[in-house]
C-alpha cells in the first residue's frame, strides 16, 4: 500500500485494482457487483489484485447490486465432501432466519484461494464470513490478514477463541469412541489408518484412538499413513494390510476419514476378506462415502449442520452485541453403527 500526502497509507482504489489486474475499472465493478458477468479467469485476476491491495470499497455496507449488504460469506474446504454440504445447510438455515442470504466459495483447502475469497467478501462488505479450515498455519495467516472488524468465524477448527470464534467437533473424543466400539465388539488387534498430522482433526482423532485403545487394553499393531484423505490412498492401505488381515494379525481397523475407510474396505473385500467377520472397519465423518455404498460403514458422525448453524449464530451475536466475547464452541460426535462392524445391521 502506497503512502499518502500526509505520510499515512493510501487507500487502494478501483483504479489501482484495475491497473494491477490489467482490466478496466468497469470490469472490477462487475466483479464486485455482478460477478456472473465476468469470466472465471478474469474474475480470478481481479480477486487476486483485490487481495494484494487489501482493497475495500468506500462507504457503508452494500449488497452486490446496491443498498445494504444482507449476505454472509461462506468459504468451504471441499464442496465434494458431504460434510461441508451439511455445514452449508446449517449456515443457510440460520441466515434465512435473519433474512440474509449466503455467498459460497470452494477452495479445495488451498490457502491462497482462502485468502483471496476472504478478501473478495471483505470487498463486497458482507455482514461477516465463515470459513472451514483444518490447519494451524491457515488459521494464523487468515487471522493476520483480517483487519476490517466484521465477524470472521472459523468452522471445523479448534482455535484459541481469543480473537475469533471457532466451532469444531471434539475429534479427540471421536477417536476414543471408535476405539471403544472396536474393543466392545471383541477386536483386540487394531490398525490405525492416519493421514497428515499437521491437519488438526487427523492428529486429534489419532490421539483419542490411542488413548482409548490403551484404556481398553487392546493393542494397536499396525500404523498406516494414507498420505491423503481419499479413497485411492485408502485402497492402497487396504492392499498393504491384506496379508496381515488374512493371517488374523489385524481384526479391527480405524481410518480417520470415511473416504479412506471406504477404500480400505473395497481393497479387502475385493481380495475375499469378509467384513466384519474377518475384520471390522470404522471410519469418520459420516459423509456420503459411509452410507452410499455396497458396504455401509460404521463411522463417527460429525454434526455438520449443527456446526454451520452454531457458527452463524456467533456471527449474528457479534454483530448485535458490542460486548461480544470470542469463544470456542465444542460439539460432540456420535457413533453410527453399520454393517462394517456389526453384521446384519
Amino acid at each position: 500500500m502506497s503512502e499518502g500526502d500526509g505520510g499515512g497509507p493510501k487507500r487502494a482504489s478501483i483504479a489501482d485494482v484495475a491497473a494491477l489486474a490489467g482490466v478496466s475499472q468497469g470490469t472490477v465493478s462487475n466483479v464486485l457487483n455482478h460477478p456472473e458477468r465476468v469470466s472465471p479467469k478474469t474474475r480470478d485476476k481481479v480477486e487476486t489484485a483485490i487481495a494484494r491491495l487489501e482493497f475495500t470499497p468506500h462507504g457503508p455496507a452494500r449488497s452486490l447490486a446496491a443498498g445494504a449488504t444482507r449476505a454472509l460469506g461462506l468459504v468451504l474446504s471441499d464442496i465434494t465432501n458431504s460434510l461441508f454440504v451439511d455445514i452449508s445447510r446449517g449456515v443457510e438455515r440460520v441466515a434465512a432466519q435473519h433474512d440474509v442470504f449466503v455467498l459460497m466459495a470452494n477452495t479445495d483447502t488451498d490457502l491462497e484461494r482462502e485468502r483471496r475469497y476472504l478478501a473478495a467478501f471483505d470487498a463486497t462488505q458482507t455482514l461477516g464470513t465463515l470459513v472451514t479450515i483444518n490447519d494451524a498455519s491457515h488459521y494464523r495467516t487468515l487471522v493476520d490478514a483480517h483487519r476490517n472488524g466484521r465477524p470472521l468465524v472459523f468452522l471445523n477448527y479448534r482455535g484459541a477463541g481469543d480473537t475469533h470464534c471457532t466451532v469444531h467437533t471434539d475429534n479427540r473424543e471421536g477417536g476414543r469412541i471408535a476405539a471403544r466400539h472396536l474393543a466392545e465388539i471383541g477386536c483386540t488387534r487394531l490398525a490405525l489408518v492416519g493421514g497428515p498430522e499437521w491437519l488438526q482433526p487427523v492428529a486429534d482423532r489419532k490421539a483419542g484412538f490411542e488413548e482409548a485403545a490403551a484404556e481398553a487394553g487392546v493393542e494397536i499393531v499396525a500404523y498406516e499413513d494414507a498420505g491423503e484423505l481419499n479413497r485411492a490412498y485408502g485402497w492402497s492401505v487396504g492392499r498393504a494390510l491384506l496379508s496381515r488381515v488374512q493371517k488374523g494379525e489385524v481384526d479391527g481397523i480405524f481410518a480417520v476419514a470415511d473416504l479412506m475407510a471406504a477404500g480400505v474396505a473395497q481393497a479387502l473385500a475385493g481380495a475375499g476378506v469378509s467384513i466384519p467377520e474377518d475384520v471390522a472397519i470404522v471410519g469418520y465423518d459420516d459423509n456420503r462415502a459411509a452410507w452410499d455404498g455396497p458396504l455401509p460403514l460404521t463411522t463417527i458422525r460429525q454434526p455438520g449442520e449443527g456446526m454451520g448453524a452454531a457458527g452463524t449464530r456467533l456471527v449474528f451475536e457479534e454483530l448485535s452485541d458490542p460486548y461480544h466475547e470470542h469463544r470456542v464452541v465444542n460439539l460432540s460426535p456420535s457413533l453410527v453403527v453399520r454393517r462394517s462392524t456389526v453384521a446384519g445391521v
